[in-house]
Parts: C-alpha cells; structure tokens; sequence
C-alpha cells in the first residue's frame, strides 16, 4: 500500500462497511454522480500529469438524512486511491463533535502532516509552525505563548495547504456530514474552496441539504459552499426498482410486487430506512406477501423511530448503556475508553460489541477502533439517553478521557455538557484551564463555551469577577460586543471583588474596544473614572495616560490645550521608565507632533521610549503605544524608524497568528509611510490589506475609515482623481463626516483637499474652512498631518487672494515653528500655488532646497515639476529642462503617472522632447546608494555643509544638494536621522573629534 492508500486508511470509517442489504446496493440509482466523481478525478489527474497546477474544483454531494451520501463518498475514496501517484485525504463531522475545534481539520490533515520528513515539514509550515502546528494537535504550544487569532490560524493554514498540495498533487480532500463539521474546520474549508481552484486539489463534500438540519453556528457557510461548487449533485431517492431487487436480494425472489411496492411507498425511496426495515421484516420472519404489507408502516415504526424501549427491547441495558458511551464519543471511538464510560468489565464490553455488531449498530474502522454503521443510528441512541444519565456520564467521559492523557481540550466538550449548580472549584480550575488552551489553539468560542459553564457551576464569590474578566478577554479577537458586556460585568463591584491588577488591565481592554468600535469619549471616561479610583500610582498612571491616549484620536474635545498643558506636566514628573512612564512619553511626543511644536523636542521624547530603536518587551501595552510611536516618526521625517517599528509588529504579528485589527493597523501604517516617502504603489497596496482587515472584523471601523482616507490621499497623489472621489464618496467622506476616524486629522480636511484636487474651489473652501476652525480649537497646527491652510488658500484665491496669502502664510508659520523639512518645503509649495512670476520661482526654490532633505519622495517630486513650469512661465527655459527632467525620474520612482504626464507636457510646451522613461527597479533601499551619493552621505552625518561639500568634492552646489536628496529619500529620513539610518551612529559617537 502506497503513502497516500495509507492516508485513505487512516481517516477515521470505512463507508459503511456492515455488510447488509443496504451496503449491497448503496450505489443503485448513483450512476450520474459515479460518472461525475470520475470525470473529475480523471481530469485532476490527467492535467497535473500534463503540468497544470491550478486545476482544482469542487464536487459538492446534498441530499436528506440516509439517502446515501456516506455510500458515495466510500466509492469516491476508492476510485481515487485508485489513481498512481493520488493523495486522498478523509474526515467526517460529528453530531457530537461539532464543538471540538479543528476536529474536521485535524482528521484531514494530520495523517498526511505527521508522514513528512523533518526537512519538508519545516518547508511546509514555514514560519507559520506555532501557529498551526498546535491548532492541528501536532505540537504543544510554547510556554508564554499569546492566544491566537482565528483568523491568523487561517491564513496558516492556506499557506501550509498551499505549499502542501503541490508536494502531494494531485489532492484529493474528501468531507462527509460536513452539516457537523466544527466552526473552525468549516469556516477555513469555505474560504480555501474560494481558492482551490488555484492548487491541484479536489474538494468533495457531502452535507443534508435541508438548512434546519446545520447547527446554527455553521448555517450561515451552507449557501456560501453550495455556490463554489463546480458540480452539484442533490442524490435522489432510490427507485421502485432498485428497492424491489435489494428486497429480493435480502428476502427471495418470492417477494411479491405488491409487497415490494408498499414497501417502496414506506421508506420513500430511502436506502438507509429501507435497510432498517428490512432488519425489522427479517426479524419478524414476515413473509413478503401482498397480505403482509399493511404490516410494513407499524414495523417502519420501530425501524426508524428507535425509541429508548425499542432500544432497550433490541439490545439490554448493559448493552445499550456500551452504545450510549459509544454515543457520547462519536467517531473513532476508543474500546477502552468506551468500557470505562459505561462502567462495564472488559468481558462486558466484549460481548456488548458482539451484539452491537450483531445488530448493525457499531463496526470496526481501519485503525481498529469502533465507529458507528450510520450517524442516524449515533443520534438515535444519544438522544434516548434520560437527562441525568447523560449529564452523568458526561462527567464520567471527562475524567476517563483526561485519565487517558488526551488532555483538558478533549475532555473540555464532555466538561460542558455535566450538570451544573454544584458550585465544585475543581470543575470551575479545569474549565478556566481549558479556556486558556482553547485560546493557545485560536479557537476562542470554545473558550467561551467552558467560561460560560464556569459561571454556570456557580465559581466562588471571590473569583466570579474573575472569571468574568477572563470570559470578556477570551472574545476579544473575535466579538467585539461580548467583550464590552462582560468586562463591564468584570467591574461591576456587585459581581465580587476583582483583583487591583486585573482591574486595571479589565479598564485598559474594555477602552481599546471602546475605542477601536468608534466610542473614543466612551473608551476615554472609563479609564478616567477608573484611574480617579485606583490608589497604586503606576496603575493609576497607565489609566491616566489611557484616557489621554483615548482623548487625542478623538475628533473634538472639550478642553484639547488643557489636557496638553496637564499631560506636559505629568511628563515634566516622570521618575522611570517604566511601561506607563513610555506610555506617557510616547503620548507626548505625539501630542506635540499634532500641536505643531517643535519637531526636535518630539522626537527626543520618541526617541527615550524605545531601547536601541527598538520597542522594549514586556510593555503590557496594546498595539496603541507603539502606533503613536510610528505616527510621530512619521509625520517628524523619521519615516526609516517608522517602518522599522511596523514592519516588527506586522512580523510579531504574522508569527503569532494574530490577523485582526493589531496586524490591520501594522499594514495601515505601513501604507502610510510609504505614502509620506512618496512610494506611492507600495502605500496603496498596504493600506488596501488594512481596509480587508477591517471589513473582515466589522463594517466601517476606525481603522477602515483610516485606511480608506489615505488611500484616497495617495489616489489623489498618483492622478487617480476620480478614482479617489469614488472611493471616497462611497466609504462616506462626504458632509455630514463621520466622527470616529482614530488617526486621520478630520474627514473635513480630506475631502476638502479632494475638491481642491477636482477643481471645486467653493465646497472646498466650506470644508477647509470647518475643518481649520475644529483643529484650531485643539491648538493642532501640524501643516503635514493637516494641511488645511495651505489648501483652503488655493481654494479661495481667485475670489479673496488676500484672505489667500494669509492662510498660506500662517501655513509656512506653523511648519517653521514644527522645524521638519518636509513641513516646511510642502507649506511653501502651497504658497507658491497662489503666486505668480518671480515670487513663485523664488518660493519653489525654498521648496526645493527644503524637500530635496526630507524623505518625502512625491512632494519633492511635485515641487521639481512645479518650479520646472513656473521657470518656464518667467523665461529661464534651461533651468526649467533640467528640473523638469529631475521630476519626471522622481515621479516615475513614486509611481505618480499624471504627474510624470504633466512634467512632459512642461517640456513639449517650449519644444523640447521629454526624455524616456526608463525601465529600472526603483526598490528604495540603502544598498542601492551610488559611490557618490554615499560619498555626500559620509560627509553629510559629519555636519559638513553642502557648500563645503561642494568645495570638499570639486563639484557644483546644485549637484550635491540633488545627491543629498536622493539619500534622504533613500534612507527614508532627514539629516538628523541619517547617520543613525546609515548605520554610521555608533562610529561617529567613538571618534568624536573628526
């Protein structure tokens, strides 16, 4: 037997294999399906023979309860073990298992995982093993490790099923009674049918098509797996004809029509009833005469209803106790574990398994363990079973499964289901313990289900608020309503006591969902309140620098220069640099970065949280701290440090499992970093996986609304006009805005900004003009993070060109009051916007000077394009081909078309010919700095001035400045982070004096 027959082995049943009558015709009436499982099979194997890969589809098999769809599927495994070479992968839901996490999954891929060389394992898994490895059983999570984010448990597995499928092509993956297959298996399985028409992979799977006979945690995938499917197939009932020859085959030819006929009429075609009531007619030794037929609907009676008495009168007590603990294990079913359930000796079990098989009740499966002939039969003898037998030998099943070392995740499912208000701790500890490997496995709804059960038992006053809060953490990820109900529970005093420490991190958790559904006044009041309670000064700090955190993404405030002045002050009496101590620092830095203050001061506060550039571990901080952290970076031309900080939490994040809003947020401002250094093709691509994210989550949270604004902004940026208005109009940044937005300055601000671009001044100037008036309020005159001034001048300046002047000018004042080089160079672009002649050549020029030594690659590129044509307007046609030529190579390393369009025509207007745009990589990094480029560089970090530089070097001032600013764009910073981002810092800080 090959690897992969071996694979078809180990899934758990064979099909059936009873041997009775209806095993004898279960594939009657199949002959279309047969051809379509073949066809698909043959040509699955036959394309990837010729080279295909993508070559993958969906067979999906429907129909009601025994119609004979796990008949089908046992043929289907054969004819595909047939194929040379095939891979063929089983697993089938359990009525009684649909709560496991991953149970489905598991069965499917363990086999096949588990057979891999070590070297290949690696390879498939690739950094995704701690994530799926413990989500799939194979491994024990590592000590210390975070709970995992479902969503990050399915991404692993596409890549592990991505690099596993073409290894072991051609795939086929086989799911029977998928109607109970787990929410975690199924929810992974409708997605990857979305994409497996890209692998060579064979998905096929059979479910009850009546939507009432899904869980309803699962109801709402049905339609989502029926409209994949290439081919479907709803099985139909068996003919008059087919039944008459499995009666005849069972009975004699002596069956008479008529007999045969009302027996057909009985089961209504279908085979499973058809087989129990022939049992029936057998055991009652009924002849099959037309006189005996009337008989037939009292025996179905029995057959199908399977009462408690009926199974009680077929089998025994003792008997029937063995297939009530059989019941309760569902597929696979251990022999040992099952005697111990039923309390039985082993000589008992031996002859209960006798008389269960006797009775086609239980078979023997490949690996040698039990499985039942039939789930209709599994649910029939569950559901006879009196309330407090279950509920007793639930518990029973719970410790002898745990005895038996399969852990507290197995156990957990039977620990659920016992009866409860016994107020026993040890069931509350292992249940509480149970959550916490749920979690460790990304499967937070069993968590819940074991916490919900905690509270059930009833725990302890003393740790009922604890439980509480363990109940709100574990949906976190996941839900965020459940999560606020419970953690205010959690803090509810008339819940019980909650440890200090708890109650500070139970505050801290319930803000940042507060906040990150859009309730930022909310998220803020409930860490202030809490804080005005808490008497330890480190934790009433963390909920003080919270609630400042909370008030600073808001769009209005109260009092926006109070909370400043106070949080200046908490600032100035930091004795550490404890966690909430850089916190408070971070809070700071960014609070003067909004205000406009001075660039220099904010980043010295930035710089004191970090450890060597990096976060420090352990800052029990949600992904908020370092967020503030990059988007002062940002916006203070320390784009290379930003990125550095997003790019580790996105890894941290994508090794962790974890792909809800923390990694959302990491793309997020991924994006906007690129759009700041102007590489503008790699910011849409981030900020469009943010926005995926978020809607995955919820519709229109914070972090979309974040996203969407700066995809709009870089559309606007690379000529997509219209495309932005669309995006923009459609998401909503429209009057009346939307309030919640965490990180953009204001929805006002943007569209404004959007109408500028599209050449409607008047609704322009409406929405500058509300949106300068909230942000003066706050005292927030950052002209880069909010250029309002500056645009709302352009808007106005045809019809009030004073009022004009002056919001530019107070543009150009506030960026030289925040010092950047971009805030600068960028404000005087702007003014230049409202000038003409020699005054806007002489503005262009600062301009120029000023962004040729920031990072900010597109606005560098807009301002070269800018003075090119306003050289040309005043005459000086050879200095505008020179800066019209340095444009267009900047514009086209941003990916900003139109402007790169707009530069040629600057050239073709006094008859020159745009020079051609070459086909060069223009991936931004260090090592792509040219001899001379890092020749200035070298000098540069050493303080030495351009004009020195130019002396130094024997070259024209202009050249330097233009190799100094291909550096900074390079290295993604100005002049004061450049030896840091050169890695020259630490050489420069040992030979002070050169």
């Amino acid at each position: 037997m090959t690897d992969q027959g071996n694979e078809l082995r180990a899934g758990t049943g064979s099909g059936r294999g009873d041997g009775g009558p209806a095993a004898r015709v279960r594939l009657r009436d199949r002959d279309a399906e047969l051809r379509s499982v073949e066809a698909a099979v043959d040509r699955l194997c036959r394309e990837f023979a010729a080279g295909g890969t993508e070559i993958g589809e969906l067979l999906a098999f429907s129909g009601r309860p025994g119609i004979g769809k796990t008949s089908l599927l046992h043929e289907v495994r054969r004819i595909a073990s047939l194929r040379e070479g095939a891979t063929v992968l089983f697993a089938r839901g359990g009525e009684q298992q649909f709560k496991e996490p991953y149970h489905v999954l598991r069965q499917l891929l363990q086999p096949v995982l588990t057979k891999l060389e070590a070297d290949e394992f690696r390879q498939v898994m690739g950094t995704w093993e701690e994530v799926v490895g413990p989500a799939m059983g194979l491994k024990q999570p590592k000590a210390g490790a975070r709970r995992l984010d479902p969503q990050g448990v399915r991404d692993g597995l596409d890549y592990v099923l991505t690099q596993l499928a073409p290894r072991r092509a051609p795939m086929v993956m086989i799911v029977d009674d998928l109607h109970w297959a787990d929410a975690e298996s199924l929810s992974w399985l409708a997605k990857f049918a979305v994409r497996s028409g890209e692998l060579p992979v064979l998905l096929v799977f059979a479910f009850r098509e009546d939507e009432n006979d899904w869980p309803t945690e699962t109801q709402g995938l049905r339609r989502g797996v029926l409209d994949l499917a290439s081919r479907k197939h709803e099985l139909s009932r068996l003919t008059l004809s087919s039944v008459t020859d499995m009666i005849r085959a069972e009975l004699g030819d002596k069956a008479e029509d008529a007999f045969c006929y009302e027996f057909w009429n009985v089961v209504n075609g279908n085979p499973f009833e058809a087989g129990r009531l022939l049992d029936q007619v057998r055991e009652q030794e009924l002849e099959p005469v037309e006189e005996n037929s009337r008989q037939l609907r009292e025996l179905a009676v029995d057959a199908t209803g399977m009462t408690l008495k009926s199974w009680l009168d077929r089998l025994g007590p003792a008997t029937l106790r063995f297939a009530w603990a059989c019941a309760m294990l569902g597929t696979d079913i251990r022999v040992d574990l099952a005697t111990r359930i039923s309390t039985q000796s082993t000589e008992g079990a031996r002859e209960s398994i006798k008389q269960l098989r006797k009775q086609r009740v239980l078979t023997q499966a490949p690996n040698g363990n039990l499985e039942f002939v039939h789930p209709l039969i599994a649910s029939s003898i569950y559901n006879t079973m009196p309330d407090a037998t279950r509920l007793g030998m639930h518990g029973i099943a719970a410790v002898e499964i745990e005895n038996a070392g399969l852990g507290l995740l197995a156990a957990s499912r039977h620990l659920v289901e016992t009866h409860s208000g016994e107020g026993d701790d040890r069931i509350v500890k292992k249940l509480r313990r149970a959550a916490v490997e749920h979690q460790l496995i990304g499967a937070p709804e069993a968590a819940q289900r074991c916490l919900h059960r905690a509270l059930n038992e009833p725990p302890a006053d003393d740790i009922k608020a604890e439980v509480l809060y363990e109940l709100g953490c574990s949906a976190l990820l996941t839900d965020p309503g459940a999560t606020v109900n419970q953690l205010r529970l959690a803090l509810d005093p008339d819940e019980g006591p909650l440890r200090p420490e708890l109650r500070v991190d139970a505050t801290f958790r319930l803000s940042e969902v507060l906040a990150h559904s859009g309730e930022l006044g909310q998220a803020a009041l409930v860490c202030q309140e809490e804080a005005e309670q808490t008497a330890d000064p480190a934790r009433r700090q963390r909920l003080q620098a919270a609630s400042f955190m909370w008030h600073a993404f808001r769009k209005s405030e109260e009092d926006g220069p109070g909370r400043s002045a106070r949080l200046a002050e908490m600032c100035r009496n930091l004795t550490g640099r404890e966690a909430a101590d850089r916190a408070v620092l971070a809070m700071r830095a960014w609070d003067l970065t909004l205000r406009g203050a001075s660039s220099a001061e904010a980043l010295a506060l930035a710089d004191e949280v970090l450890d060597g550039g990096r976060l420090p571990k352990g800052l029990g901080w949600g992904f908020e701290l370092p967020s503030m952290l990059c988007l002062t970076y940002i916006y203070n031309d320390r784009i290379a440090q930003a990125e550095r900080l997003a790019a580790d939490a996105i890894i941290q994040f994508e090794v962790a499992g974890w792909s809800g809003a923390h990694r959302g947020f990491a793309y997020f401002l991924m994006g906007l970093a690129r759009f700041r250094r102007g590489l503008l093709a790699e910011a849409e691509d981030f900020l469009r996986r943010a926005y995926r994210i978020s809607e995955r989550i919820g519709a229109k949270l914070p972090l979309a609304w974040d996203a969407v604004g700066v995809l709009v902004d870089t559309l606007i940026a690379r000529g997509r006009v219209e495309e932005a208005w669309e995006e923009a109009n459609l998401f909503g940044f429209h009057p009346p805005y939307h309030p919640t937005a965490m990180v953009l300055p204001d929805a006002a601000s943007l569209y404004g900004k959007l109408l500028v671009a599209k050449n409607r001044h008047a609704g322009a100037a409406a929405s500058l003009t509300e949106a300068g008036a909230q942000l003066e309020v706050r005292g927030w005159r950052n002209t880069v993070w909010a250029p309002w001034a500056g645009h709302l001048a352009i808007a106005i300046a045809s019809d009030e060109p004073e009022r004009a002047r002056e919001y530019a000018q107070k543009a150009v004042r506030d960026a030289r009051t925040f010092g950047t080089a971009s805030a600068i160079g960028s404000a005087l672009r702007l003014q230049a916007r409202i000038e003409d002649g020699q005054q806007a050549v002489e503005l262009l020029e600062q301009a120029v000077e000023h962004l040729g030594q920031s990072p900010a690659g597109y606005e560098h590129a807009v301002a070269l394009v800018d003075l090119g044509a306003a050289l040309r307007r005043v005459g000086r046609l050879e200095d505008a081909q020179e800066y019209l030529y340095q444009g267009i190579e900047l514009a086209q390393h941003c990916s900003a078309e139109k402007l790169v369009d707009r530069a040629r025509r600057e050239l073709a207007n006094y008859g020159l010919r745009p020079n051609r745009l070459g086909l060069h990589d223009f991936q931004e990094t260090l090592e792509t700095l040219s001899g001379p480029e890092r020749e200035v560089a070298n000098l540069a970090v050493k303080g030495v001035p351009p004009q020195r530089i130019a002396e130094q070097l024997g070259v024209h001032l202009s050249l330097v400045n233009r190799r100094l600013a291909a550096v900074y764009r390079k290295a993604g910073t100005g002049p004061d982070g450049l030896a840091s981002a050169l890695g020259l810092q630490q050489r420069l800080e040992e030979e002070p004096g050169e």
